[in-house]
């Protein structure tokens, strides 16, 4: 085996980790017990060459072990916020791994919100949420750290002030103007932080609540018109967060067609469908 790559074939940006490490961990040492349900992915970046071209993996930590120190840390260090296990395991592997420069974690939280009996809240018994909480931490060599944090799958409608009119029209255009739609959409969002020690559950909540309260306080002209609102509004608040990344698909709720059959329908009678759908994303950002 040679020992050095052909000149012609070169090893380009590489990286390797764990992925769906599934955690569940249960706090039991108070009456009330709290309960974390984590998928995790390691990766980890850094001078991997003797591996890739000569088979010599005597500098890799196995992605064994990598899933194996996400439950050994996890008993100490999986306390608060996803975001701090993050920024954990990222310096655990950054000094173990002899030849790792970078390491990223991604993080995602399903949510178990208390079943409440008879108006209180049970102290041992949950049911999951519809919503996922996410978290990407990365660190490199240099003493470089990043946080980022995200919204998944969180299913939001209005019945009524949305609209879409005024738009573009060519030869193709066949859809009606409309002041009166039901809007719906599944939130996915990511935030970047411009700081690493910051109280990361309450600005998750908060960016949850700026985004969900935002939804409803306005006629809707656009789902772009209320990304950026949405946008503004978390902004304005958490001078903690950098910029703000929305995506909607827009889940069209369609008005069918009962006349038909001599039946009235004044936008009660709904066909809901995801396929096609339009996809509105962007950043809300600010000014540098």
């Amino acid at each position: 085996m040679s020992e050095t790559p052909p000149p012609d074939f070169v090893l380009g940006q590489n990286n390797y980790g764990k992925s769906e490490v599934r955690l569940f961990k249960v706090k039991r040492d108070t009456a009330f017990h709290e309960v974390w349900d984590l998928n995790v992915r390691v990766v980890l970046e850094g001078d991997f060459d003797a591996a890739h071209y000569h088979g010599d993996n005597s500098k890799l930590l196995a992605t064994d072990t990598m899933r194996n120190t996400v439950y050994a840390l996890a008993k100490d260090r999986l306390t608060g916020s996803i975001e701090r296990f993050g920024l954990a395991l990222v310096d655990h592997f950054l000094e173990v791994g002899p030849t790792v420069t970078a390491c990223r974690v991604e993080i995602t939280q399903y949510r178990w919100r208390r079943i409440e009996v008879d108006g209180q809240p049970h102290a041992h018994s949950f049911v999951r949420e519809r919503g996922e909480r996410r978290a990407n931490v990365w660190g490199d060599e240099t003493g470089a750290r990043g946080v980022e944090a995200g919204i998944d799958d969180v299913y939001v409608l209005k019945t009524t002030d949305s609209g879409w009119e005024g738009f573009q029209r060519d030869r193709f255009t066949t859809l009606p103007d409309t002041d009166d739609r039901v809007l719906a959409t599944i939130v996915t969002a990511k935030w970047e932080y411009n700081v690493i020690d910051a109280d990361f559950d309450r600005l998750w909540d908060g960016v949850m609540e700026r985004t969900l309260e935002t939804f409803t306080d306005h006629y809707s002209p656009s789902v772009q018109n209320t990304l950026y609102r949405m946008g503004k509004a978390v902004l304005e608040e958490f001078l903690e967060i950098q910029r703000i990344w929305y995506s909607f698909p827009n889940v069209h709720h369609i008005v069918y067609d009962l006349g038909r059959f001599d039946i009235e329908n004044e936008n009660e009678i709904l066909h809901a469908t995801h396929d096609p759908y339009g996809q509105i994303e962007g950043w809300v950002e600010r000014r540098p």
